[in-house]
């Protein structure tokens, strides 16, 4: 059994984290079922938002009996202290928990500090003082942030983007974590769909010993995966290498990661599927890419302003509409015909 310990916070789990963030998607009792299902088979830590709909609300409901038997970590998107409080308070409440052990600012535009005069990181310390969190951390897909949120020395742990297409400069936040002492927690390890082995995706992180995955789960198929890779880990194998870097050499680049930050676009478009289309359709199962409601919803980049909002907001520096204006070329192509 591979095992992680976060950094400074001690925190130690089996290198599977539960995200709960597709649990939006399925009904109460499915993802009762599936987080219950999680917990029993030896996951512990999970990992949610108080942007993330209903999830907390699912994880209380299944878990909050069991509460000392995992990690619970959740984020708030508030950018000021009011909005940090009543984050805090209906997280708590719909966990149905009276403490957090690892509360994160979610993707700040900015890395809070006390005395910046938005108030944040000192509810954070009021949080802890009070004993409603544990630990204080950051999550953030920008690479400059990330750092400085590291020299700052002001958190416990930072969960940012990294499998197996990141590059030499996301490896070194990595490792930029390990030497400050700091927990690293990898989500997006599956890259938002993109990889489609989930044994080269988990031993690949496997070689970053201080790395905690968390993986997307939905379906029970899913869930059954990771839980075999407890006690069996995969290892990175000369055929696991080769799906590795077949798929470096093919994704690497210039690619919509699926993150949703530039949403919601203000002419309609679902941008963070619809900008990586031919991505999609050709590494995910093409059916589900091709029914009328995604010719719909691909149809809306017709209606694109060009106002570049999309491309502004991008934590990865794409330029989102050009990469709407290709993926629907291409799709257009694809529904006339065009060999896959």
């Amino acid at each position: 059994m591979d095992m992680v310990t976060l950094g400074r916070t001690g925190i130690t789990v089996n290198k599977n984290g539960f995200g709960a963030l597709p649990i939006q998607r399925v009904s109460r009792e499915e993802a009762a079922r599936l987080l219950r299902m999680a917990l029993d088979a030896g996951i512990t830590f999970f990992d949610t938002a108080r942007f993330y709909t209903d999830s907390e609300e699912k994880i209380g409901y299944a878990l909050s009996d069991r509460r000392d038997a995992f990690y619970l970590a959740t984020k708030t998107a508030a950018t000021t202290a009011e909005g940090f409080w009543s984050d805090l308070e209906t997280s708590l409440r719909n966990l149905k928990t009276d403490y957090i052990d690892i509360y994160q600012f979610h993707n700040p535009a900015f890395c809070p500090k006390p005395g910046d005069g938005s108030g944040l990181y000192e509810a954070m310390l009021e949080a802890r003082r009070q004993g409603k969190i544990r630990f204080i951390s950051i999550t953030n897909h920008r690479m400059t942030l990330a750092h400085e949120a590291i020299r700052s020395g002001l958190y416990d742990t930072l969960q940012f983007p990294f499998c197996y297409l990141a590059t030499d400069k996301d490896i070194a936040v990595a490792e930029a974590c390990r030497e400050a002492g700091m927990g690293f927690i990898a989500m997006k390890g599956l890259s938002g769909g993109l990889i489609n082995n989930s044994a080269a995706a988990y031993a690949w992180l496997a070689q970053y010993e201080h790395v905690l995955p968390i993986w997307g789960v939905q379906r029970e198929r899913e869930l059954r995966e990771f839980l075999s890779y407890i006690h069996n880990p995969p290892t990175l194998t000369a055929a696991l290498a080769a799906v590795v870097e077949r798929d470096r050499a093919q994704l690497q680049g210039n690619f919509c990661r699926g993150c949703g930050y530039c949403m919601p676009c203000p002419a309609g478009i679902e941008i963070n599927n619809c900008a990586r289309m031919s991505l999609m359709i050709r590494r995910a199962p093409r059916e589900a890419q091709l029914t009328p409601e995604m010719q719909e919803k691909m149809a809306r980049i017709e209606q694109c302003l060009h106002c570049n909002q999309c491309a502004r907001k991008c934590p990865y520096g794409l330029d989102t509409p050009k990469l709407l204006e290709d993926n629907y070329r291409d799709y257009r192509e694809i529904l006339a015909g065009k060999a896959l």
